[in-house]
């Protein structure tokens, strides 16, 4: 991708050539987002610092979208176009749900946030994005994202500015990928996922600066969706 703030040398000046600015129309402003699957459960999880630089203008923002009772998504990186993106989604969810008079399921809503990327692929939304839920056989799965919608359907992924911190964790403990042992995977239960996301964030928030504030997770099972915050440094 080109680096819109690189400056590029024109002639004019005295010596030949002047630097001319170019506009940046991307920031990342930090948080990381990750899921986690299981048999009859998928949990999301989210950061809630807002970062810009080296400040933080604000400590308390959300990066999930619930979509419905049975999925939702999570969004990383410019939280302009996340804003945006989200603004999209529900406005095609809505439709949706008018047209047909059904909600939309799992891989419906992993397929449409796909066509909405490459739609904007010449001018992306400079996001990173899950989609977390229970597909039709009450099965957790999680989607993974770049920027222009290629995406992967695992039990396990994450995006943002912890990404390099936490993914290897979760490869080892839940895919159990690397073990030396060579043991089978181990078949977490809600609460032991939802306590390796806690430790995950913990200590990405002690490595990355971006990292940080009030973690939640949202717990999604067959009866509804449940709301846990845990509280990360604030330094």
């Amino acid at each position: 991708m080109m680096d819109f703030g690189t400056p590029v040398l024109e002639p004019g000046s005295a010596n030949g050539t002047k630097q001319v600015p170019q506009f940046n129309p991307y920031q990342d402003n930090g948080g990381t987002v990750a899921s986690i699957a299981g048999d009859d459960y998928v949990i999301v999880a989210a950061d809630t610092r807002f970062t810009l630089g080296y400040s933080i203008p604000t400590r308390k923002i959300s990066r999930v979208l619930k979509i419905n009772d049975k999925v939702m998504l999570g969004t990383a990186g410019m939280q302009a176009d996340t804003c945006a993106l989200h603004k999209v989604i529900s406005t095609r969810m809505r439709m949706y749900e008018h047209d047909n008079n059904k909600r939309m399921t799992f891989n419906a809503v992993s397929q449409m946030l796909s066509t909405v990327l490459y739609y904007k692929r010449f001018f992306p939304y400079y996001t990173f994005n899950i989609v977390a839920g229970l597909d039709d056989k009450g099965e957790g799965w999680v989607c993974g994202y770049d920027a222009i919608g290629s995406f992967e359907q695992r039990k396990i992924v994450c995006n943002g500015a912890g990404t390099k911190l936490m993914q290897p964790v979760f490869d080892n403990q839940v895919d159990w990928a690397q073990s030396w042992d060579g043991a089978g995977k181990p078949n977490l239960s809600l609460e032991q996922a939802t306590d390796l996301m806690k430790d995950a964030f913990t200590s990405a928030a002690e490595r990355e600066i971006t990292v940080g504030d009030t973690l939640q997770i949202y717990k999604i099972t067959k009866d509804g969706i449940q709301l846990e915050e845990f509280e990360l440094k604030k330094d």
